[in-house]
């Protein structure tokens, strides 16, 4: 087996208590003291979560957005300098490769943030298609750490570290600024539903970041915040992950992202039959939210069953919600049982499971 990778900040989470954990081939902490604190701190007041695993790719040149534009199904035209988009990368068939964000830093230099269990995969494929364009990729991923504030005293936090005007950032923009001292890409984006930050920077000044933002953050009641909490609290927004909500088996229209797929884009994506084809016909299978009234966690995988106790599904994605204090999750449904009755078996016991339109809880920022 290879050895895992370590973001800079490892030893970091070691000496705080940090439970290491293999996760997409990286060595990161899936909790702290408790993935329930944490997951209430953040909803609370704020977390800090180590998310340096994530990939960083600039593209670059006279055709970058033309390039982008084929790759994705969101309408990257109309990002502005300093402007974030959300956005699904599919392969022809109309199958999720990955979702990531695009940042426009200025016309002609965008960076993307990709998943990091997809970086390797990613790169090649754009790399095969950047052949036909103008532009240059390089992969900055070992040149940038990321850290992610997120909660709602996040800005009132940040705010003691920076002389950049926080309150000028609506969500899904960023600038560029220092942050106690270390030169940073400040974006206001997150991944928990909460308003928050993510802190674009060197791996040497990383240590130095975490340690002041710990520091600015203790009398707000900060705390520091793993992949555990990370995962319930995306749950909760209803927010999917690459290989569980998404994936190469999954449209983004499948998942729910229609919102995302713009097919009278002037650039039409290299999805964009199939995904018209889906989009004009209606997907075979949706994924559909669910919450259960009990606290006994529905794993991913597990069959979902209709009313006549044949199989209509999977399970996704499942936790147990620290607010709600019951099991949450997701499926991939037939579509013609989406709107059935449906059910779970649990060691031998039916559970009900209750469609729910996410968000699962209130959230300051969707």
């Amino acid at each position: 087996m290879s050895a895992l990778q370590r973001t800079p900040l490892r030893d970091f989470h070691a000496a705080r208590g940090g439970r290491l954990v293999d996760f997409a081939g990286w060595e990161m902490p899936v909790q702290y003291r408790s993935i329930l604190e944490e997951h209430k701190a953040v909803r609370r007041a704020a977390g800090l979560f180590d998310v340096s695993h994530m990939g960083e790719v600039e593209v670059k040149g006279p055709q970058a957005l033309e390039f982008l534009e084929h790759l994705v199904t969101n309408e990257v035209a109309r990002l502005q300098p300093g402007r974030v988009l959300y956005t699904p990368m599919c392969a022809e068939d109309g199958g999720t490769l990955d979702d990531l964000l695009i940042y426009l830093r200025a016309p002609g230099d965008y960076l993307l943030c990709i998943n990091a269990g997809n970086i390797a995969a990613d790169l090649a494929w754009m790399a095969r298609r950047a052949a036909d364009f103008a532009v240059t990729l390089t992969d900055r991923s070992a040149d940038t750490a990321l850290l992610a504030l997120q909660g709602p005293a996040s800005a009132a936090i940040l705010q003691t570290l920076t002389g950049a005007k926080l309150g000028l950032l609506v969500n899904y923009s960023f600038c560029e600024g220092t942050v106690a001292g270390v030169r940073c890409l400040i974006s206001r984006t997150g991944y928990t539903g909460e308003d928050g930050f993510e802190l674009y920077h060197a791996p040497d000044d990383a240590v130095a970041l975490a340690e002041a933002l710990l520091a600015a953050g203790a009398p707000h009641g900060l705390e520091l915040a793993g992949l555990g909490a990370r995962d319930s609290l995306r749950l909760e927004a209803g927010f999917p992950l690459h290989g569980h909500e998404l994936s190469p088996s999954i449209s983004p229209i499948a998942a729910g992202l229609g919102w995302t797929v713009k097919l009278a884009k002037d650039r039409p994506c290299l999805a964009h039959t199939a995904l018209a084809r889906e989009k004009a016909e209606g997907p075979a299978r949706r994924v559909v939210f669910f919450r259960t009234g009990d606290r006994r966690i529905v794993r991913a995988d597990t069959p979902v069953k209709g009313p006549d106790g044949a199989p209509v599904g999977r399970v996704l994605s499942g936790t147990l919600s620290p607010l709600l204090n019951e099991a949450i999750g997701s499926a991939l449904i037939d579509t013609a049982a989406v709107h059935v009755p449906l059910a779970v078996d649990i060691r031998g016991v039916d559970i009900t499971l209750l469609p729910v339109r996410p968000p699962f809880v209130p959230l300051r920022r969707g």
